[in-house]
């Protein structure tokens, strides 16, 4: 049986704790974590300055490719230095308002030169807000609007959703937010509140869990991050809602045509045909938001929480691992490092002179 816990975030300044203790549900209290997984990390470099509420990270060979909320894609030499930003040239403007704006993106995986690229964005359409996912390719020193894959997803002021990401079956998943709209994320027949799967076509996948539909789970409030183990197991985080008494945010595990409960179930309570998550953070804030992992660990960026934690998919533990520079969005880990991105101008931070930033971090195990 899968044990929930509920973890005590420390209120301390820049610092990494030790196994958490006291954990709702938990087998063993002492330490669970994955035996490889980082204890702790620190800032090593700063590979970019002065970034415009970024959202999402990825990796093009020799640069990494931010999304900027309000419409931009922003170049950054992986050796640091000066970024450049591109032109992005779209079919239906970006609607840079509350939560929602220029969001995920995803490299094409078949594409070799990698000027393919997926992307979500919010617009508003015959007075609705919506988001979109659309086909984008390099257009000399810009990216230009391919071909729209997916449109009039559900939108609003805020729970946009947002994050793209390959999956190991070279698919393509989104992630949706209820909108603000809580009753859309258990109607299968709305795209808001879910996991989407798509072909890179944009076309439905033959083997999704509901025929003729683009939804692979449902039952999702706000998820922001999506990531597979080496294992091909899936997991998402995903904000809860304020003010709760029975559990938060949530990391889930993923599985085809589940239900996870949003808003019928939150936290600790269950009922059949529903999935709890793996872990809740309780009465304790988290707002995870990008999930990457390392040796089948899964590491988490919070934004109200403004910290790293660690999730064992083995185990019941979590720990937080990094903390001192204020909101993070996005992660991304390669060869010991992590790669994150800070969110402190989006309107809910305190952003410093230089912010934001792309941050290199080096792991310690």
């Amino acid at each position: 049986m899968k044990k929930w816990v509920v973890l005590l975030l420390l209120s301390v300044v820049v610092a990494c704790s030790q196994p958490e203790t006291g954990m709702k549900g938990a087998k063993n209290t002492t330490n669970t974590t994955e035996k490889d997984s980082f204890k702790k990390v620190k800032v090593v470099d700063v590979l970019a300055e002065g970034l415009e509420v970024p959202w999402s990270l990825v990796d093009r060979g020799d640069v990494f490719l931010v999304s900027e909320r309000a419409g931009a894609i922003v170049a950054v030499p992986k050796t640091g230095g000066d970024w450049e930003r591109q032109d992005l040239q779209l079919e239906k403007e970006v609607l840079h308002e509350g939560e929602g704006g220029f969001l995920g993106l995803a490299l094409d995986p078949d594409d070799e030169k990698h000027d393919v690229l997926y992307a979500y964005h919010t617009y508003r359409e015959e007075g609705k807000t919506y988001n979109r996912i659309i086909q984008l390719k390099q257009s000399g020193k810009g990216w230009k609007e391919e071909k729209a894959l997916l449109e009039k997803i559900p939108g609003g002021f805020i729970h946009n959703g947002g994050r793209l990401a390959i999956g190991p079956d070279r698919k393509l998943y989104a992630t949706t937010g209820d909108a603000g709209k809580e009753n859309l994320a258990q109607d299968k027949e709305s795209l808001a509140g879910k996991i989407l799967r798509l072909n890179s076509d944009g076309s439905i996948p033959k083997d999704n869990p509901f025929p003729g539909s683009y939804v692979y789970s449902y039952g999702h409030r706000n998820s922001q991050g999506i990531a597979w183990t080496s294992k091909g197991e899936m997991y998402n985080a995903e904000h809860g809602p304020s003010g709760s008494n029975t559990g938060k945010d949530e990391i889930n595990r993923i599985r085809a045509g589940q239900n996870y409960g949003w808003p019928v179930i939150q936290g600790d309570e269950t009922r059949k045909g529903m999935r709890s998550p793996l872990y809740q953070s309780g009465n304790d804030t988290w707002a995870p938001s990008g999930i990457t992992v390392a040796d089948d660990t899964l590491y988490v960026a919070g934004l109200r929480g403004q910290q790293i934690r660690s999730f064992a998919v083995k185990g019941d533990s979590s720990e937080k691992i990094f903390q001192g520079e204020g909101r993070l969005r996005d992660i991304l880990y390669q060869d010991g490092m992590f790669y994150v991105l800070t969110n402190n101008t989006d309107g809910r931070g305190e952003p410093g002179k230089k912010d934001d930033r792309l941050i290199l971090l080096e792991g310690d195990k």
